[in-house]
């Protein structure tokens, strides 16, 4: 599971990287208020601290990510909900709504019993080197 958190997240981040390099910081503006203008620019530094913290096995990179992909989630929806209302089709583009819900999904889902793994993990870990 972590490994498709890692992949998810360096994925989102280089996405945001790829689009702010292309577009600049106002690359949102064509599609998206200001306050997620910020919140999408805002993940090109998200994105990497998730998979910085997951790497190193912190619960708090577990949560992070949670909170990111709930509010990247809801972001996508509120700037997508013009275009699935003319053309619901819109959300079976294979790069878009589709894939960042179901990722959205995968990793609230996955939170709790990973959260769990990790605590654990890192328990066993501080037991064997006191």
């Amino acid at each position: 599971m972590l490994a498709v958190y890692l992949i998810g997240f360096l994925e989102g981040a280089g996405a945001h990287f790829l689009d702010l390099a292309g577009g600049g910081i106002h690359v949102y503006s064509s599609f998206a208020p200001v306050p997620l203008q910020v919140f999408f620019v805002s993940l090109a530094v998200l994105d990497p601290l998730v998979v910085v913290l997951v790497g190193l096995m912190r619960p708090a990179g577990i949560r992070l990510g949670c909170g990111v992909m709930v509010l990247d989630v809801t972001a996508n929806w509120i700037v997508n909900w013009p275009w699935l209302q003319e053309n619901l089709a819109w959300l079976l583009r294979p790069v878009g709504l589709l894939p960042i819900t179901l990722f959205g999904l995968f990793v609230v889902a996955s939170s709790v019993p990973l959260l769990r793994a990790v605590e654990r993990a890192t328990e066993r870990l501080s037991c064997t080197t006191r």
